[in-house]
């Protein structure tokens, strides 16, 4: 297989799939972060996506890290797989897609394949990238380059679900490029592929695999407010209901992350563009963009029934990352129970053993506990299901009131 990989952008994404290519390809990894360069390079990964020895695997394969274009102009094919955030409108912000397809287009030659993995609403591939690549490089798509897109699936944190073990699906410009990219995939994808007929296809069927959960899960969300009121345990409806054969497993909780917390945008953004304003998605969104304060505001009512002052109540609330055994922080929605919280005038600890510190405290101003001594707050909210929370030695204290987000104790004083 005489192909030459770039992989373009080396985080939760790029970095086990530059991996699982390696072992058949020629692979440079490139990002613009020299520090990411200089870590992995060493042989450690900070998404935890990676062991240390799956690192120095893949560079014994012949794999190279670098942020240098010079390094990836010999590749004939380059798979982009940065990041796709929303900006504080929440509107999407194609930025780094843009910046990389500039990238690509200073090192891009005749018959070169250009293949977007990241996130985007249908036509963003041929509609906004294509044309950044043809000015940059002064060639033709679909005359002298070509274009692919096959979208992410990886489940960070997910050990079971590896990126050679979930179904790819696929396409390209042409037939016979989407044949190509099909094989391409096909040959490290163990699951199998999915050729769809155009790249607005395969677009679409990504941005509405993450739209999909976080309506449902809007769903449960509602259904814990009406039931919170009723007087009624959730999770107990939710089991006894999940007995039918066909009923959707979903449970509450807060919805962050960088993908179901943030898709659904790309695709109303796409719809209100062309005239259509859609009703379900931005009222799934709103129900779970407000769950952090419903949590807040019920830690605070329970506080006031067992008596306590709310001014200057210590409350530690465990877990800052977006979801369970996973160190990433993008777009967490603990932040706004944090928030919320402070707002109310309580003193907030967070501890986290998954997340990085230094991230944390760039990202939300906030120092994270070495070690919590529980017995010392008068409240407890658990927020992520981490493994290590599991094991913790919370008692059930007379004054003291434990909130678990995630249902993951025996015994609560609430729970969504």
């Amino acid at each position: 297989m005489n192909d030459k990989l770039a992989i373009i952008g080396l985080g939760y994404v790029g970095l086990p799939l530059a991996h699982a290519f390696s072992s058949k390809y020629d692979v440079t990894g490139f990002d613009i972060a020299q520090w990411r360069i200089d870590e992995l390079n060493n042989g450690f990964d900070r998404t935890l996506e990676l062991s240390e020895e799956q690192v120095k695997e893949a560079i014994k394969n012949g794999m190279k890290f670098t942020n240098k274009l010079d390094d990836i102009k010999e590749c004939n094919i380059y798979i982009v797989t940065v990041p796709t955030p929303i900006d504080k409108n929440k509107r999407p912000d194609l930025t780094p897609l843009l910046k990389a397809s500039e990238s690509i287009g200073k090192v891009l030659k005749k018959g070169d394949i250009v293949i977007y993995e990241s996130t985007v609403y249908p036509g963003a591939t041929e509609e906004d990238c294509v044309p950044v690549l043809e000015k940059v490089s002064g060639l033709k798509f679909n005359k002298d380059f070509y274009c692919g897109y096959s979208p992410e699936r990886i489940n960070p944190g997910d050990k079971e679900h590896t990126v050679t073990k979930i179904k790819k699906v696929t396409s390209g410009s042409t037939p016979e490029i989407a044949k190509k990219v099909d094989d391409l995939y096909k040959s490290i994808i163990t699951a199998g592929t999915h050729l769809a007929p155009t790249i607005k296809v395969a677009e679409a069927a990504k941005v509405i695999e993450n739209t999909q959960r976080d309506i449902n899960i809007a769903f449960v969300n509602e259904l814990a407010i009406i039931f919170n009121k009723l007087g009624i345990d959730t999770n107990a409806v939710l089991e006894a209901a999940g007995t039918k054969w066909n009923f959707l497993k979903f449970k509450p909780g807060l919805v962050g992350g960088h993908c179901i917390g943030v898709d659904p945008y790309y695709l109303t953004h796409k719809a209100q563009e062309i005239g259509y304003n859609p009703e379900i998605i931005l009222a799934g969104r709103r129900l779970n963009d407000n769950m952090g304060i419903f949590v807040a505001n019920q830690v605070i009512k329970l506080m006031i029934k067992k008596g306590q002052k709310i001014e200057g109540a210590k409350v530690l609330v465990l877990g800052i990352t977006f979801k369970e055994n996973c160190p990433d922080i993008r777009n967490s929605r603990v932040i706004d129970v944090i928030n919320e919280l402070k707002e109310f005038g309580c003193n907030v600890d967070v501890y986290d053993p998954w997340a990085d510190p230094k991230e944390v405290k760039e990202e939300y101003g906030i120092e994270l506990l070495k070690e919590p001594e529980l017995s010392k707050y008068e409240a407890i909210v658990l927020a992520v299901a981490h493994e290590q929370f599991k094991k913790l030695d919370i008692k059930k204290d007379k004054n003291q009131v434990v909130y678990d987000i995630k249902a993951i104790l025996d015994e609560s004083d609430g729970r969504l």
